[in-house]
This record gives C-alpha cells, structure tokens and sequence, in this order.
C-alpha cells in the first residue's frame, strides 16, 4: 500500500477507522437455504409510488419470498435536494395496501443488515472510500464546474467522447504531494473512482431475464462521493448491495447501460457479483407510438390512481402478474379460484420487451375478482375503500351492514356469478336505489319510455300494488307478471314483439320495467325478483304509490 496515498485517506477521512475486514465481520453472508434469493426496493423518497415501481416491488417480493429467501426496503436519500417530506413512509404505507411487506425495513431500527437509509451510512461509504484511496481505486477531484464545463466543450468541438476519463480526468494525474496540500490547505473536493476500463475491451454478464449481455467496457472516472461527503448512486448502491447481501438486484431496464460502472466496482473490490435482473419497463401508447409510463404525463402512473379509484388490490396485483410471466394467465384459466401467489414466478418467463400499459384489462381482471368474492369479504373491503374515499357508501354500509350485503349478494353464488363491478367506486351508485333517502331523490326525474302513455303506467301500477306476487317463489312470480302483461296486450316474449310489433303494445320486459321504474327509480338492476324480496312488498309499495302521485 502506497504510504502518500494512505496520508491522503487519512487526511480526508480522519475520523473514520472502520476497516473493510470490520465491515465484511460486522455484515456477514446470510444464513439462508442455499438457492435463497435476497432481492430489495430501493426508492428515493421523492414522490409517489409508480406503478413501474410496484411492478418491481411485487416481482422482488415474490421471488424471496418463493424461494425462502429475503424482500428489504432500502431507502435511497442521498439526493436531498429532492427529496420530499413524508414520501419514503408513504411508500411503506402503500405497499402495505398491496400486501407487500418487506422482511426488514428502513423503519426497523434493529435490523441486523441496517441501518437501511442511505444518508445514516455515512461511515460505512466513508470507510469503504478511505480504503479505495488507500489502494489507488479513488481519488480527489479539485476540479470546478468551470473546468468541467470547458473539458465538455472541447470533447464535443472535438466529437469526443463526454465525460471525465484519461487525458481529460485530469485530476487523477496530481502529484500525491500536491494532493495532500491542497487537502490541507482546505480545497473544495470530490472523490472519483479511478476506472481501468479500456474503450476497446468489453464486459460481459449474465442478466437472469436476458441472458448473456455485453457492453462495452466502462472508462469513466465518475463521481463516488460529493462535496457534501455524501454517496452518488452508482457507488452506495454497489456498497449496499454488497454488505446487505442482495444476491438479485432486480431493477428496470433502464438502468442496464450502467452496468459495467457497477460491475466495475463490484471486481475492483474483489466482491461477488450479483445477479441483475433487468425488467421490461410499462410502456403505453401515445398517439400509435409506445413511450414509458410517465409520472408527468398519466395519472395511472402512481397506485394513488388505483387506490382513490378502489379498483380491488386483487385485480390490480393480478394485472401486473401478467406482465410479470408469460403463462401466468394460462394458468389463471386452470386455476380460476387460486391466489395468485400459488403460481410461481421464473425469470425466464419474463418478456424481453415493455408491457403495454392496458387499462380496459385491469377492469377485466378486476370484475372477475369481484364477482367471485364473497359478499362478507365484498363489505369490508368496500367499507375500507369508503372510509377514505366515500363518505356517503361509508354511511350506507354502517347504516345496516346485513341490508348492504344482501344487496351485494345478488347473483353472486353461483355458476356465473354477476360481473357488476369493476371497482369499489362504483358500488355507491349501484346501490344507491336501495335506499330510500337517493330513491326518492332519483325518482324526481321519471325515466319512463314515451312509447306509453302515463294512463298506461298508472294502471299497471295500480294492477300490481293490488297483488304484488312477492310471496311467490321466483318462477311463480314472473309467471303472474307475465299473464298481467299478456292481458294488457304485451308479447310473452320479447321476440314475438320484435316479429309483430303492431300486435303488442309492447313486451314483457317493457311491463316488467314500468315496476322496477316505480320501485327502483331506475329501468335497470341486478335481478328483480330479489330486489323486491330485499326491498319488502310495504316499501315497493310505498315507493310505487309515491311515483304514481308524480305522474
């Protein structure tokens, strides 16, 4: 070890006397199954959770947890410029919703691998820094934002390559005399990482979703440490990875052009690497072109979209299960019922290409879901969903939980249960009518069709207020109905209308609907029969009586 360089560590960094031997004993291996994988969520607390990023949160999840391994979350701070107040423990909060839990958390205090929040790990970074000074791998960097601004000027008059590296890094090239003067004396620094990347060589991995990958190798002497001392992200992420022990680092594809620059850091340090798993990123398309999922530009880009809408966690997971593995939804056929964690993720079933971003399919999945739930499992999530976001459907549910079930279980146990629900924001206005307070409030406007005259209605109405059949079973009860409609000339069957439409006045649905109107203010709802038998022959016929007073 160069004894000038060591005076130059020790002068940067004289508080710090963590060896890397005390790191590598103070963050051991994990004692995992063998085959175990470590994977992690590392976002920076700068704003709301993408819906990219819960992707990756889900899929990390899932691979630990299917193989007993270990999910952290890391919470990547060293930007504090950006950072926004509150948003890393949002973070935690909604991945909570989505059932994302991690094994350890920035949030733990005790967590053996932690501290897990970048900017408390200072004299970690700093201890790894010194002993890369030491051994020649870094170095300060007195240049000035003037300086590099020049550099950059004459690369590009030149059509050269940008950035800081040979010739142009010229920094790494001081006098190591000069170096602990200017250190001395005070002097405004950062610290580089002296790469031995060459132009013409190239480096190769193996990503677990793409295969083999080459690139080129790195060159650049990039930043490791600022001027405020704290980490740049290429650095703390090699450091932390390496000493949480992260065996998959799992991360958008985006992020695969720096690859080298962390492999780089990786050999240097003579640490295993990893294995990177490079994710297709969520695209959309605009104007018939695809672009990324765009915080700016679409809404659906953050969870909060999903949530304030109360689109079913189940729904939402399962859509992005189908990004995640080609036949996950070949399997979803098969097992129908099954959670979506009894299917097991591979890395080589993942697409090589972005996902479509498509929301008429997250409604799809979404009405499925629901419609199998059981309506005891429906409430309380939907009164979850009210109690943050629906004040009215909150006090509908609270008002008579049973009332509200009951109403929900229309067709639902059965071969093929209603699909009447995409997500919990439309179930107030679905039931609504239910209650007496909106009834009589939607009734004001009386949605009857012109083709029959309000006699017509009035009869009609009065003909079944004087026998209502709601003692009936089911089948006796449209039977009845539908002989008082054939008296009254309407077809039995709506295609008899349909073929003589000058014999009838009209069908038995159009009979049927001039009831559900007078009772239910509206001409369509779940199954009639059960509405009425929900709603209690008193209270048809009250609402009846109302509605033909309006007429």
């Amino acid at each position: 070890m160069n004894k000038k360089l060591q005076e130059i560590a020790n002068a940067i960094f004289p508080e710090i006397n963590l060896t890397m031997n005390d790191l590598e004993n103070k963050y051991p291996k994990r004692d995992l199954p063998e085959n175990a994988i470590v994977t992690r969520f590392a976002p920076s607390p700068t704003g709301f959770l993408h819906t990219g990023s819960l992707f990756t949160s889900l899929v990390s999840y899932r691979f630990a947890k299917q193989t007993n391994g270990v999910f952290f979350l890391r919470l990547e701070d060293t930007d504090q410029k950006r950072e926004i107040k509150g948003s890393g423990d949002k973070v935690i909060e909604q991945l909570k919703t989505f059932g994302i839990v991690p094994d350890e958390s920035y949030m733990d205090e005790n967590t053996p691998y932690g501290p897990l929040v970048q900017s408390k790990r200072k004299e970690i970074y700093h201890a790894v820094i010194k002993s890369m000074i030491a051994t020649g791998d870094a170095y300060p960097c007195f240049c000035t934002h003037d300086d590099l601004a020049a550099t950059r000027k004459h690369q590009e008059k030149n059509k050269l390559l940008p950035g800081y590296y040979g010739k142009f890094a010229t920094c790494r090239h001081l006098n190591p005399n000069d170096v602990l003067e200017r250190i001395q004396n005070g002097d405004d620094f950062v610290i580089r990482f002296k790469s031995n990347g060459k132009d013409d060589q190239r480096v190769s991995f193996t990503d677990a979703i793409r295969g083999d990958i080459e690139f080129p190798e790195n060159i650049l002497d990039i930043v490791i440490m600022k001027s405020d001392k704290l980490p740049t992200y290429h650095f703390a992420h090699v450091v932390d990875d390496h000493f949480m022990r992260t065996t998959h680092i799992t991360r958008g594809e985006e992020w695969m052009s720096s690859a080298p620059i962390h492999l780089e850091m990786f050999d240097r340090l003579n640490w295993q690497r990893p294995i990177y798993a490079h994710f297709p990123v969520i695209m959309k398309l605009d104007d018939g072109k695809r672009r990324k999922l765009s915080k700016r530009k679409d809404e659906e880009a953050s969870v909060d979209y999903f949530l304030e809408k109360g689109y079913p966690i189940e729904g939402f997971l399962e859509y992005l299960m189908t990004l995640a593995n080609s036949n996950f939804e070949e399997w979803r056929i098969q097992n129908p019922e099954s959670n979506i964690y009894d299917f097991e993720l591979s890395f080589n079933k993942m697409s090589l290409d972005g996902a479509l971003f498509d929301i008429e399919k997250i409604k799809s999945i979404s009405k499925d879901r629901l419609s199998i739930m059981d309506a005891t499992s429906f409430t309380d999530k939907a009164l979850t969903y009210a109690k943050k976001y629906e004040p009215r459907l909150q006090e509908l549910i609270e008002l008579d939980r049973d009332y509200f079930e009951a109403i929900i279980n229309i067709g639902r146990n059965q071969k093929k249960p209603r699909k009447d629900h995409e997500k919990y924001s439309d179930v107030f206005s679905f039931v609504s009518f239910m209650y007496d307070k909106y009834f009589y409030e939607m009734i004001q406007v009386l949605p009857f069709s012109d083709r029959f005259d309000s006699q017509l209605i009035k009869d009609i109405l009065d003909e079944y207020m004087k026998d209502t059949g709601l003692k009936l079973d089911q089948n006796e009860w449209f039977n009845k109905l539908k002989n008082k409609a054939v008296e009254r000339k309407f077809a039995a069957r709506p295609k008899d209308y349909k073929k003589n439409p000058d014999e009838f006045i009209g069908h038995v649905g159009d009979y049927a609907e001039i009831i559900r109107i007078a009772s239910c203010g509206k001409p369509d709802t779940p199954n009639f029969y059960d509405i009425l038998q929900i709603l209690g022959e008193e209270r048809v016929i009250e609402r009846i009586k109302y509605t033909k007073n309006l007429l």
